[in-house]
Order: C-alpha cells, then structure tokens, then sequence
C-alpha cells in the first residue's frame, strides 16, 4: 500500500523525506509534494522525516485527508507523464514554509 502526502505540505514543501526514500516516488507541485502510488515501495522511511507529520500509510490515513489519495495518484502521474523526474535530493522548502509549520502546531 502507498503512502500518501497530505494538504499538510501545501505551502511547506520540505523535502526531507526525498531523501530517505530508496526508491523515486515523491514528485513536485508548486505548492507540495506527492507520492506516485505505483512507485512507492511502503518503507515507511519517510514518515518520521516529515517536518509537519504530512506523510501517512494509505492504511492509516485520517479521514479528514481521503481527498488526497487521489491528489496524489492523479497529479504523480500527471507530472511524470508530462516528463518531470522524481525528487532524489533535498530541496530549499518554499517561502511559507517556516510560518506554515508553526500554523500547523510543529
């Protein structure tokens, strides 16, 4: 089962998780990451780097976040179909970032 970023990212976009994960299945937005559900291998690695707790196992996913299963499968592939590789190194979060993490309690 894949893992799911969740709206929680939307305006942090940290990528920490990238690179933790063996395999390349985190792809960019301009607002956030997601996860490709075919490619995710479900390590679980990158739960715990998450600065702001936005990854979670599709199994355990709160309901409040059931939308962005879809987010992620359907922008992932939009993304890779359109030629945009998968994230590998740690990126700058964007601007919001730090003010986004402390809205969200982190």
């Amino acid at each position: 089962m894949p893992h799911i970023v969740t709206n929680k990212c939307n305006g942090c976009k940290f990528t920490d998780c990238v690179e933790v994960c063996p395999v390349t299945c985190f792809y960019e937005l301009d607002n956030q990451l997601v996860i490709h559900p075919d490619e995710c291998i479900d390590c679980r690695a990158c739960v715990t780097e998450c600065p702001v707790e936005a990854i979670y196992a599709d199994t355990e996913l709160p309901g409040e976040f059931e939308k962005d299963i879809e987010l992620n499968a359907t922008e992932s592939r939009r993304v890779k179909d359109a030629g945009q590789e998968g994230l590998v190194k740690k990126k700058a979060p964007l601007p919001t970032a730090e003010q986004r993490k402390k809205d969200l309690g982190f």
